[in-house]
């Protein structure tokens, strides 16, 4: 699995990357977790608010910092 944490560097994307790279340990999942901070690259998945998380090329979210359980749910699925 292939995970990328969308963000410059802000407070919620610090937290977004620390609570994903817990979450891929708690599951045990085999994950590669990267930050994306350039913001060109960051425009090209198509989010306009950051944080942004994508799980194998696909957005599953942006703009905030999902509670554990769905966290949890978009690293599961």
């Amino acid at each position: 699995m292939e995970i990328k944490i969308l963000g410059t560097g802000c407070p919620k994307c610090k937290t977004l990357e620390k609570a994903t790279q817990n979450m891929v340990s708690e599951l045990g999942i085999e994950a590669t977790v990267s930050k994306e901070e350039d913001i060109m690259k960051i425009m090209e998945y198509g989010i306009m608010r950051t944080p942004g998380l994508v799980v194998d090329g696909k957005v599953v979210l942006s703009g905030r910092v999902p509670s554990s359980s769905e966290l949890k749910k978009f690293l599961t699925v």
